[in-house]
């Protein structure tokens, strides 16, 4: 890996598990930034891991130390795909890619009217419409607002309803996008008022965030190119 990648890797590392901070925060729970990783000492929220690797090699052993691994479904972002988890139970969930694009405007204008939520309102709106029915809408809390880093981004169609979006946070040298959505369409829908939403909050910064299959592809398609590995790990219930 080259200096300019191992760069923007460790930057994209970090600006997740400050995304997973901000998120686990909001549901009252405060993890603990150390040199070689983000930990909280609790279940963190659905879909959210329990500790992001912040540098290459990092201590297995210490890095589980830090979770809960007595209740089930512990897991743990692996950023550098470098771990080996498996003599403490765990078991690789899925394989992904870091992505980067530098900082400009999309290839081609968005066609919703972009925008970020102010309120619990349009932070609500935002869930649902992300949610599409699943049932899990509630993991976005009004506390989240409060972050002065996560901006939710909604594009609404003529109608006023929230149609695409995503969430953006802002690090010291990158901007992070995550839950990018659309409920026509797909990412591909989404992607470029995204960007432009993002060009025009943070004109100067690099976008950063990872992706893997098809939504990889997709993102590719958008300007974004695949910077290094990282691997999900997960320790299942006991039979």
């Amino acid at each position: 890996m080259s200096t300019s990648r191992e760069f923007l890797v460790r930057a994209a590392a970090r600006n997740n598990a400050e995304w997973c901070a901000a998120m686990s925060a909001s549901h009252g729970l405060v993890g603990e930034f150390a040199a070689q990783a983000w930990a909280a000492p609790a279940r963190t929220p659905l879909y959210y891991p329990d500790a992001v690797t912040l540098a290459p090699g990092a201590d297995p052993a210490a890095l589980v130390a830090r979770i809960d691994t007595a209740a089930p479904w512990a897991s743990v972002k692996d950023s550098f795909a470098d771990l080996d988890l498996s003599g403490s139970g765990f078991e690789v969930l899925f394989e992904a890619q870091w992505i980067h694009r530098p900082a400009g405007p999309p290839a081609s204008a968005p066609d919703l009217a972009w925008e970020t939520a102010d309120g619990p309102e349009a932070l609500r709106a935002w869930a649902l419409a992300w949610d599409d029915g699943a049932g899990n809408a509630d993991l976005f809390r009004p506390e989240l607002l409060a972050d002065r880093a996560t901006f939710v981004l909604l594009g609404r169609s003529a109608d006023g309803r929230v149609a695409a979006g995503a969430v953006a946070g802002r690090s010291e040298d990158v901007v992070g996008v995550s839950n990018v959505f659309a409920s026509d369409g797909g990412p591909d829908a989404a992607w470029p008022g995204v960007l432009a939403a993002l060009h025009r909050l943070f004109p100067d910064l690099p976008v950063v965030g990872y992706e893997q299959g098809d939504d990889l592809a997709t993102a590719v398609r958008h300007g974004f190119e695949p910077i290094g590995p990282l691997r999900i790990w997960l320790q299942p219930a006991q039979p």
